[in-house]
């Protein structure tokens, strides 16, 4: 990686991972890292391995080379439930919801590494980090607006507490309104919890706005990474990713 201004010290680190599909690396040489509290974007075109990169990270793909960290511990390939029990939360862009389950069951089904004790108190919790969730604990997940659903598959996570919260494109389908309220507000929700957050987004504008560190992917590696309010001001940056002016101009 480019040398990097200090940052606190990560909770996850990963270092020259390649991953894929079936043998052959769609992502190769990617390093990042995670801090408790920080908020990290990944943006980039589609196609750049964006996806591919939180996948191989919590277990989902194999990565091919390379090594994943959490905390002092390396879960490079561990399994996914080992990889939750670790303490990073994972919510994909797709199928991240139980449709004919209520609010509360669906919380509750976050909370299956729990102690049936501790479930109640974890439903508690995630409501008052969530407070819209309250009034909609008993109604099915298959009758939510897009942003809803989100807000229950945030909040199922963190049931388990983790220390990380892996984000994979969460305002996909969203409209621009619904859209600002996940990333402006349930996404600091989740980072003031103490828990880092590392955000897929198809907004790059947006996701440098809530982010304090931003990693640029294209072509299966990453281009460019840096403080995101730096990079908000590289007319190159601009240009080339996001289109129009620099924020300072």
């Amino acid at each position: 990686m480019d040398s990097e201004p200090q940052r606190p010290k990560p909770i996850l680190i990963a270092e020259a991972v390649a991953a894929g599909y079936g043998g052959a690396p769609v992502i190769t040489d990617v390093s990042l890292q995670v801090a408790a509290g920080e908020v990290v974007s990944v943006v980039g075109p589609n196609g750049s391995g964006k996806s591919t990169l939180l996948k191989s990270l919590v277990g989902v793909i194999r990565v091919l080379s390379g090594r994943v960290a959490l905390g002092d511990r390396d879960i490079t390939n561990w399994a996914t439930e080992d990889v939750a029990r670790a303490g990073v939360g994972y919510v994909p862009q797709v199928d991240d919801v139980f449709g004919p389950l209520t609010v509360r069951e669906n919380l509750e089904m976050g909370g299956y590494l729990l102690a049936p004790r501790e479930v109640a108190g974890r439903v508690e919790r995630v409501v008052s980090v969530f407070p819209a969730l309250g009034r909609l604990l008993g109604r099915r997940a298959e009758k939510l607006s897009g942003g809803e659903r989100k807000m229950v598959a945030m909040g199922r996570v963190l049931m388990l507490q983790p220390q990380l919260f892996v984000l994979d494109e969460p305002t996909a389908n969203l409209a621009p309104a619904i859209a600002h309220t996940l990333l402006h507000d349930q996404i600091a929700r989740l980072a003031s919890t103490g828990a880092g957050v590392l955000l897929v987004e198809q907004r790059a504008r947006s996701a440098l706005e809530i982010s304090s560190w931003t990693y640029v992917m294209g072509g299966g590696q990453c281009r460019t990474h840096g403080r995101s309010a730096d990079l908000s001001g590289r007319a190159d940056f601009v240009e080339s990713f996001l289109g129009g002016a620099p924020a300072h101009a």
